[in-house]
């Protein structure tokens, strides 16, 4: 597995469906933060992204759930694609940050079997809309914030209640790569779509 370090900051939404997938991570120093209960609203400090090698990507995903446009959504609409995952709500200052980073990359693959699919973790359809043409975000979203269908989909993957994450899953339904924090540079999730396009692991 490659393991690169990056400097990030990621909220938590405080939801108590997601404490047991906290306990799935209870390496990861996210989920460490978050059990301290200091209340302080987000997690600072060195946040790494990870390719999965082969012998250790994570099974295939299946979700299902409602697009902010009210349209119903699953896992089975991205047979065959390479799907980016990203984790934000309204409210959280390094999803704001890194909206225009996320869209440019997503329209520099327009034409190629790669979809973008954000996951609201908070708001409900309105906000969600207001916010994507607030910042010029033209992918759609899942909001997944009364359900967690979505997000229980990738416990394990990411920790549970990390916002933003990223999730890039190849086209076989397996993740190949995950970011946890604000994506700091394009080229960086830029590399890791096209290594999924182009089948690594």
């Amino acid at each position: 597995m490659k393991t690169f370090r990056l400097r990030a900051a990621a909220s938590f939404v405080l939801a108590g469906a997601l404490v047991a997938g906290l306990a799935a991570c209870s390496n990861d120093p996210l989920a460490s933060q978050y059990r301290a209960g200091d209340n302080k609203g987000y997690i600072a400090g060195d946040f790494a992204w990870k390719e999965y090698d082969a012998a250790d990507q994570p099974r295939a995903v299946t979700f299902s759930g409602v697009l902010d446009s009210g349209a119903k959504v699953t896992s089975a609409d991205y047979a065959g694609k390479v799907v980016v995952v990203n984790f934000w709500y309204a409210g959280c200052a390094p999803c704001r940050q890194e909206a225009p980073l996320l869209e440019k990359v997503y329209t520099s693959f327009a034409g190629e079997d790669v979809e973008f699919l954000g996951v609201n973790t908070y708001d409900q359809a309105e906000t969600a809309q207001a916010f994507a043409k607030a910042h010029g975000v033209t992918y759609p979203s899942v909001m997944d914030a009364d359900t967690k269908t979505v997000t229980a989909a990738l416990v394990g993957v990411v920790p549970a209640g990390a916002t933003p994450s990223t999730v890039i899953i190849g086209k076989d339904g397996r993740p190949t790569s995950r970011i946890v924090g604000e994506i700091e540079s394009a080229s960086i999730l830029q590399t890791l779509v096209q290594d999924a396009l182009d089948g690594k692991p």
